[in-house]
């Protein structure tokens, strides 16, 4: 079992998780972060079935992820 980093957003419209360091687009949503997260589990599965470990190999590997907040002048 490998570990990825999985980034959980939680709107209006319910929860969309993407993990990090995949390459190619992943994406899950749900009605809760339980179903996103699950979701996105499995598009991640199939997303490897489909092109191969290789969507894995990220160089550098994400170590550590972080949610910050900048303000932008408009």
């Amino acid at each position: 079992m490998r570990q990825i980093k999985v980034i959980v957003e939680k709107n209006s419209d319910g929860y969309i998780a993407y993990p990090l360091g995949v390459k190619g687009v992943v994406v899950g949503q749900g009605d809760s972060y339980e179903e996103a997260l699950a979701d996105v589990k499995s598009a991640i599965r199939f997303h490897i079935e489909s092109f191969g470990s290789e969507v894995l190999e990220t160089d550098p590997p994400v170590l550590e992820a972080f949610i910050a907040e900048a303000g932008v002048d408009l």
